[in-house]
């Protein structure tokens, strides 16, 4: 038995907690960046994490693609700047749903718009799909480097 070197996740007790909610993210000039809904969250002021269960958000910018992110559970700290997404992890544009990445593990920095995984990847879309082990995503460039193993199909569509 290993020993417990921080508080067990039973023992701790949050100081806010939420059902069944969606809330919006403010940008600095008063615009929605976010939102974030889930079916709960809870506040742990011991670490100041953040848990939410079922989360699902939209990352909105002015004048660019929407992207949407649903996972079973996420994890934050503090003012949520890097979001450790957990199990069934699916990204995709609202503008462009056929086209989606799905892992079971992702960190999302907020800040800087990047996500990133060691975990098998894989992606789709109606003209095939592409898997690897690994992957950075710069979310604003629409730039997707996949770390190693990567392998894939890819059917053109016909020109008519």
């Amino acid at each position: 038995m290993q020993p417990v070197n921080k508080q067990s996740d039973v023992n701790k007790a949050s100081d806010y907690a939420m059902t069944d909610f969606t809330l919006t993210v403010m940008d600095k000039n008063g615009n929605p960046s976010r939102i974030i809904a889930g079916k709960a969250m809870a506040h742990y002021p011991e670490d100041d994490s953040t848990e939410v269960i079922m989360p699902s958000a939209q990352f909105l910018e002015a004048g660019k693609d929407t992207w949407l992110i649903n996972a079973e559970k996420s994890t934050t700290q503090g003012k949520g700047d890097d979001i450790l997404l957990i199990g069934n992890v699916i990204i995709s544009q609202k503008e462009n749903p056929d086209v989606e990445l799905r892992t079971e593990q992702l960190n999302l920095d907020t800040l800087h718009n990047t996500a990133y995984t060691d975990l098998a990847v894989t992606m789709k879309s109606p003209y095939g799909a592409t898997e690897s082990v690994g992957l950075h995503a710069s979310l604003e460039d629409k730039m997707i480097n996949l770390h190693s193993r990567v392998k894939g199909h890819y059917d053109a569509p016909t020109i008519q």
